[in-house]
């Protein structure tokens, strides 16, 4: 994308210009207004994974002290269960062979996020990295820890819909991160604050 198809800060602030030189800098992180921001940004991201990696990591042990080896609890009858399944492969159980491949792209996912962090200008996107980044983190624990080996761990899956795939709260932060990144990608807001014109 070119300097000429971005808008510094948003599209309606009336100082975004293209090029980036009507009081607003050229670029994020040039003055050190903006780098304090960037470390603010950076901070709610850690929060923000570090808060939903806890959570995954605490309910997973809950579950499989408590439910595992048991009969499944109805939350809301047969529409909702809390059910202990060990997971191998990816949504539905898909690809249970392939478990080292999810276990690198789940890493090469944490390598880009915290890439990504040093030029993060944007709250949303600090919430939608952090979503990912955590819930990445959350199933790359159980690769890495769980049986039957590492790279090759089972994730432990528990919440179970009716007519749906068994998931934990690490694949909800991921898919709600992921719905995030595409409704700011779609608003044209890009990680660095700018936002450009198609």
């Amino acid at each position: 994308m070119s300097e000429a198809e971005r808008t510094i800060r948003t599209p309606d602030d009336g100082t975004g210009e293209a090029g980036g030189t009507s009081g607003a800098p050229a670029a994020a992180g040039d003055a050190p207004d903006d780098r304090a921001a960037g470390r603010r940004r950076v901070a709610v991201l850690a929060s923000i994974a570090a808060l939903a990696y806890a959570l995954d990591l605490i309910t997973k042990l809950m579950v499989v002290e408590w439910l595992e080896h048991e009969e499944p609890i109805e939350v809301f009858g047969e529409w909702l269960r809390l059910e202990a399944v060990r997971n191998g492969g990816a949504a539905f159980g898909i690809g249970e062979a392939l478990t080292v491949v999810f276990t690198l792209i789940a890493a090469a996912v944490i390598v880009v996020i915290i890439r990504l962090a040093k030029r993060l200008y944007s709250t949303p996107w600090a919430v939608a990295l952090g979503l990912l980044l955590g819930g990445a983190l959350g199933n790359l624990t159980d690769r890495l820890f769980r049986a039957p080996g590492v790279l090759e761990g089972h994730v432990v899956d528990f919440i179970a819909p009716k007519y749906f795939a068994v998931f934990n709260l690490a694949d909800s932060a991921i898919v709600c991160g992921g719905i995030l990144i595409v409704l700011l990608s779609f608003r044209g807001l890009d990680p660095d604050g700018t936002v450009h014109r198609d």
